[in-house]
């Protein structure tokens, strides 16, 4: 039962505008940036992706997608993760791009000679400008948004929505299929 003097309609107001700014920022993202994307993705020999707190879990749900389309992929964080190499590709989730941690992974990347794709919503951040490649979302700001996607929200849900994008641009390429993604999902027990 919704608690006293709720009647859904925050909740109806927010997926309305959360779905229609996100397709909407979607619609900015060029067409060849995401062939750019895939290509990197299919003949990188190991993908690497990097997130902090919700953005982390967006990235974890792609590198979980790019395992099961036959990609070899791993989160960066997790204890077992080799180390990124020369020819390697990097993907990291950053809203503002001016996380620390996003930062010094970027840092790294460099160092080592990997391509970095960033996603973000900061085109102009500090993270954006060391990417080889740059996905990037624009939300003008309007008083509607903290009220229905506070936060990162329209980032994470975007950036969500353009992975799993990326994802059928993968398999298609790839001749990959539905049964032969679930012939590689993780069996849980």
């Amino acid at each position: 039962m919704p608690p006293a003097g709720s009647d859904g309609s925050s909740f109806k107001d927010a997926v309305s505008y959360i779905g229609d700014r996100v397709t909407e920022a979607l619609k900015g993202i060029a067409p060849d940036q995401i062939a750019r994307t895939v290509t990197l993705i299919t003949t990188s020999p190991t993908i690497f992706v990097y997130g902090a707190g919700r953005s982390g879990i967006v990235g974890r749900a792609f590198a979980m997608r790019l395992v099961q389309a036959g990609m070899k992929a791993f989160v960066i964080g997790e204890s077992v993760t080799p180390i990124v190499m020369r020819g390697d590709l990097v993907i990291i989730f950053s809203n503002r791009g001016e996380s620390y941690s996003s930062n010094q992974t970027a840092n790294i990347v460099r160092r080592e000679g990997a391509t970095l794709i960033v996603i973000t919503a900061r085109p102009t951040s500090k993270l954006a400008h060391a990417a080889t490649l740059c996905l990037s979302f624009a939300f003008p700001e309007d008083p509607r948004r903290p009220v229905l996607a506070p936060l990162g929200t329209l980032f994470e849900a975007a950036s969500l929505r353009l992975s799993d994008g990326l994802i059928a641009e993968v398999m298609k390429a790839r001749g990959e299929d539905e049964d032969s993604l679930r012939r590689r999902h993780a069996i849980m027990v």
